[in-house]
């Protein structure tokens, strides 16, 4: 089965088709680097981590381009409270930024562009616009006049005078039309401001992806990502943008937009103030856990952030880390996942990494691909006993379920690594203390084992009974 991916532009799901065969150009709208990113915006980006990974996996060459907006509004106001210059503190939350998403297991994008790097290209596209006749000079701001581009409005499927009445629109005595968009700003005192035709000041916010996705990967490139707060005005922005000045169209070949974290029924948002940081998260709770939260349910899902779902998560991700483990002393050999496999189309075998791609295949159907991991898992379980016991046969499947689990959730961006207490001290008190549980079983002294199973379950050591023996891995989350 072909990949197919839901487009926003078309409303319906289609084939993935790149404009090179075999080579796909993705980008992605960054963080605005004013502050901690919060686990809304993480998701999003962890999960077009995780489409940049799939498509690798399907054999394309991706070229994932994403961007940090390093100057605006609210970078200059987060500077004046915290008594320092903006790029400061854009520096400063950029670098916290990418410390977050690499807990998370997010890698880094292939090509990371700054706004601030490119003020010459958007002054030049700037000019473009106003000479074709769909810009216009206001008092040393520049705006894109919305009237003048006809296929205004084609993304988010709404007329100007309904985009007019649903939101709100920034007063300007200069403007044409209530929502013209500022193209370049006029400086205002103390604010960073560079040279221009029309006098100093900084770019607007939407023209920056319109000239850096472009400028690395050409007009018409094949996916444009972001959440779905940002289809309009953002992406319809970058659209009338980057079609009014190439003449033509498309900018972009499929649009794919996450859905959005809901929290108390409300959207996870720093303007509302209902947020809580990624870097939080991962505190809490560990970052393979929060990744494993943001994986489960399909981006396009509109998911609530809660307490309930991180422990629901927390206990999925503990299945797999016991099989990963248990199927490793089983087999005399780690499990560990393994990152960067590929399996292109055709290639895909059978059983359970066959079913895996055919549920991502189907616009990244995760929930369908992680429901065949726990299958999996539990088939594997099931071996275990006789595996240890020396059943050839139950080897034998044993190890190629290990190492289908070791390929997909590899492929997921997990690692599955208990805490770093597993050193040989901790594995040889541990054991210790489970020889002395079985010298209390024997003697029917219950209260005595029970007290010990319990007091390693408080410091972390999961332990489970088998008619092998017991077996034991420490908790990959915070205590309850």
């Amino acid at each position: 089965m072909a990949l197919r991916v839901y487009d926003v532009m078309r409303r319906e799901v289609v084939e993935l088709r790149p404009r090179e065969p075999g080579r796909v150009g993705m980008y992605v709208c960054g963080p605005t680097v004013y502050g901690p990113v919060h686990i809304g915006n993480a998701r999003t980006l962890v999960w077009f981590d995780m489409i940049r990974r799939y498509l690798r996996y399907r054999g394309f060459d991706v070229t994932y381009v994403m961007n940090y907006t390093d100057v605006d509004d609210k970078i200059i106001d987060r500077a004046r409270i915290e008594g320092t210059e903006p790029d400061v503190v854009a520096k400063r939350y950029a670098a916290m930024f990418e410390r977050d998403m690499a807990a998370l297991g997010a890698q880094p994008p292939d090509i990371l562009v700054r706004a601030t790097d490119h003020i010459p290209d958007m002054i030049g596209a700037i000019r473009g616009l106003i000479d074709a006749g769909l810009a216009y000079r206001a008092d040393g701001d520049v705006f894109f006049a919305v009237e003048r581009f006809p296929d205004y409005g084609k993304l988010s499927r709404r007329s100007l005078d309904e985009m007019r009445a649903g939101e709100r629109v920034d007063p300007h005595p200069g403007k044409r039309h209530p929502l013209d968009f500022a193209l370049w700003k006029a400086a205002k005192p103390g604010e960073p401001a560079w040279d221009s035709p029309w006098g100093p000041g900084r770019p607007g916010w939407h023209i920056e992806c319109s000239v850096m996705s472009t400028k690395y990967l050409g007009m018409g490139f094949d996916i444009h990502g972001g959440a779905g707060d940002l289809i309009f005005p953002h992406h319809e922005n970058e659209i009338a943008q980057a079609e009014g000045l190439a003449g033509h169209g498309p900018f972009v070949r499929y649009w794919l937009h996450a859905g959005l974290v809901q929290m108390a029924g409300e959207k996870m948002s720093k303007s509302v103030g209902n947020i809580v940081s990624a870097g939080d998260v991962v505190a809490a709770w560990g970052g393979e856990v929060a990744r494993y939260w943001a994986l489960s349910a399909s981006y396009r899902t509109q998911v609530v952030f809660s307490e309930d779902a991180l422990t629901d998560a927390r206990a999925a991700l503990e299945r797999w880390r016991t099989f990963a483990a248990a199927a490793g002393r089983a087999l005399g050999a780690p499990v560990a996942p393994r990152p960067g496999l590929v399996r292109p189309p055709g290639t895909e075998g059978r059983g359970y990494p066959a079913r895996f791609v055919a549920a991502m295949d189907d616009d990244f159907n995760s929930a369908g691909a992680f429901a065949t991991i726990h299958e999996l898992v539990r088939t594997g379980n099931r071996l275990l006993e006789p595996a240890e016991r020396g059943d050839a046969t139950a080897r034998d499947e044993l190890g190629s379920l290990a190492d289908d689990f070791a390929e997909l959730t590899g492929l997921l961006g997990f690692r599955l690594e208990a805490p770093e207490a597993s050193s040989g001290l901790v594995a040889g008190l541990v054991e210790l203390l489970l020889r002395l549980r079985e010298e209390a079983r024997a003697s029917r002294d219950f209260g005595r084992a029970d007290a010990i199973r319990s007091g390693l379950g408080e410091l972390g050591v999961v332990v489970e009974d088998t008619p092998s023996g017991p077996r034991w891995h420490l908790s990959g989350g915070p205590e309850d």
